[in-house]
């Protein structure tokens, strides 16, 4: 199925998609980045507090998480950001002749979207490897870097993941940041797509809200950041 092919299916349906999208993204995928970045920033706690965190979500078992991860986080990725793909496809670039604040947000928006998703693909399998069967890990997965965290043996190995070199360390400040940002204007746009806010008086209002979700969690994200720098790892990085 092509992009042309998505994007005829998207005209035909675009009530109803526009809307799943819009309401996947704030659950489960806000409030699973928010639990994502709230367990990173454990480490800030120390290495022994977030091998506990690790540990409790291990604890469940490997069928239940991977059962968890794909129903509740990679599908609905994977349906977001392709449905994602189809509306910057659709959309008109008209930044530049036409630059106030609302346009810059919505170019922000789209933009931001795009860095996200390509980080969360990227960032997935150098943790995990996409796929957790023997065979493609230690064929594919870790040759190209990949399959690098292993919270079963040590949960700081995410951390020797990111500080494997400068460039990992600044695609994941940018990704953490596309990602929070992503959220937090996606929540303004949410309350708009849902007529929770419809007056341009309420659309104001709304702002700080969103604004003040979205300072919390960049605070979140980068504070687990700069911890997964701070605490020492068995290896040197």
């Amino acid at each position: 199925m092509d992009i042309l092919h998505l994007a005829s299916m998207f005209g035909r349906h675009e009530f109803v998609i526009r809307r799943l999208h819009s309401l996947l993204g704030l659950a489960p995928l806000g409030g699973y980045l928010f639990f994502h970045l709230a367990t990173n920033a454990a480490i800030l706690d120390g290495s022994e507090t977030y091998q506990r965190r690790a540990d409790q979500i291990q604890a469940l078992g490997p069928l239940t998480v991977l059962a968890i991860a794909w129903t509740a986080i990679f599908l609905p990725i994977l349906f977001h950001g392709l449905v994602g793909l189809v509306i910057v496809t659709r959309g008109k670039r008209n930044l530049l002749p036409y630059w106030y604040w609302e346009n810059v947000r919505y170019t922000l928006q789209r933009f931001s979207g795009a860095v996200a998703l390509l980080f969360i693909f990227w960032h997935v399998f150098q943790m995990n490897g996409w796929f957790g069967f023997s065979w493609w890990v230690e064929n594919v997965a870790r040759p190209w870097g990949g399959a690098r965290f292993q919270p079963e043996l040590a949960a700081v190995s995410a951390a020797e993941a990111i500080r494997a070199s400068a460039l990992t360390g600044a695609f994941y400040f940018v990704g953490v940041t596309a990602c929070v940002y992503h959220l937090a204007n996606g929540l303004w746009t949410i309350g708009i797509t849902w007529g929770v806010w419809t007056t341009p008086h309420a659309q104001r209002w709304a702002n700080i809200p969103c604004a003040l979700a979205g300072a919390a969690l960049l605070v979140m994200g980068l504070g687990a950041l700069w911890g997964m720098y701070q605490v020492p790892t068995p290896f040197p990085p």
